[in-house]
């Protein structure tokens, strides 16, 4: 075909799950293909060279943007080189809008191509940098239903692969009354300092149950055995977020993929999110959609209970885990779940994606 050599870039753990099942299906087609990467342990085992680690790129909100400036400067300068050194066919964005979308414009002014995979959540809150991409972005490769609609509008043809995490989950199994709640409270420090104390705070008046932290791998145990101390009845499992999530009967989840990936496994849940007063202030200025979780987005309608910032205290938590305990109520959730899977296309998400690549370039 002529191309051997991709620059993909993923700033997150859900870009690095997905950009390894991209990598592996793109090397299925073509075997010699050589992969230089930003990413995570997933992209790495796929067979790319990994040149920078997510955890060392998560900044998350406004504020915690603004305090790592000269980080992030220097950061787009190292990929900048590393890109122009290794002469790639094209440039394979994977989400991370605030950085990729900084490095498509400099590519594009080079002539290199630029591919962007799972689009930025644009028709959430930031339609302006549709701009950017219909300027800067040669193929738009998108995962939700309702994108495609949305870039039609604004003069872009993207093209709708289905959702990479249904190649990465199975069916979700039959409900089972394990008796263990699950607590995802995100894959960044910030995230987890801000929303664990407030999961933990219910555990007491569940006695009845196991609480089990699923913590992401890219994080120190250190961070979460500062907030374990006082709830020893509460275990800790590392990366093997899946498993956990399998012998769940219920789930407390951090706004993002993972409410995806808690409902595609069947786990009744309750979202949470909490960020800094600076960049909450901001995003209610500027966010246009109704919902958080993708849940909720895909379905168009409140299936998953959202307990936002200050909604986001131990009384409403609690309430809203009482909620999903009960077995009329976790019904519900689970059928609006299957309608979910069936929204989001069927499994083959990473090899449509990788075809459309291959034959885009060649």
């Amino acid at each position: 075909m002529g191309i051997h050599r991709l620059y993909l870039i993923a700033g997150e753990a859900s870009g690095d799950l997905h950009g390894s099942n991209l990598i592996r299906a793109l090397r299925a087609l073509q075997p010699d293909l050589d992969c230089r990467a930003w990413g995570g342990d997933r992209m790495a085992a796929a067979g790319a060279t990994v040149v920078k680690h997510y955890r060392d790129l998560a900044f998350m909100g406004f504020w915690e943007v603004a305090q790592n400036l000269r980080t992030i400067w220097r950061n787009l300068q190292f990929c900048r080189r590393d890109i122009e050194t290794f002469q790639p066919d094209a440039v394979v964005l994977i989400d991370y809008p605030g950085f990729n979308l900084r490095i498509a414009r400099w590519a594009k002014k080079r002539g290199l191509r630029v591919i962007y995979y799972i689009s930025p959540q644009l028709w959430a809150w930031h339609a302006s940098r549709v701009r950017a991409i219909r300027r800067d972005v040669d193929q738009m490769l998108v995962i939700l239903p309702f994108e495609t609609e949305f870039y039609r509008q604004h003069g872009i043809e993207a093209i709708w692969v289905g959702h990479p995490l249904l190649d990465a989950i199975p069916e979700a199994a039959p409900p089972h009354q394990s008796g263990i709640v699950a607590l995802l409270p995100g894959s960044r420090q910030q995230e987890v300092r801000r929303i664990l104390p407030v999961m933990l705070s219910v555990t007491p008046f569940f006695p009845a149950y196991r609480f089990v932290v699923a913590a992401a791998a890219s994080l120190p145990e250190a961070l979460f055995r500062e907030y374990l101390s006082g709830y020893p009845h509460v275990e800790l499992v590392f990366g093997d977020t899946y498993r956990v999530l399998q012998n769940a009967q219920a789930a407390l989840v951090k706004s993002g993929t993972s409410t995806l990936e808690t409902a595609l496994l069947g786990v009744p849940q309750v979202v949470c999110y909490a960020g800094s007063a600076v960049s909450y202030a901001i995003a209610r200025r500027v966010v246009r959609v109704p919902y958080i979780s993708l849940v909720n987005l895909v379905l168009e309608r409140p299936l998953v209970r959202e307990l936002i910032q200050h909604d986001l205290n131990a009384l409403l938590l609690r309430q809203a885990l009482e909620e999903v305990l009960d077995p009329d109520k976790s019904n519900v959730i689970r059928e609006g779940y299957r309608e979910l899977r069936s929204r989001l296309g069927g499994p083959g998400a990473s090899e449509r994606a990788a075809r459309c690549i291959l034959e885009f370039l060649s």
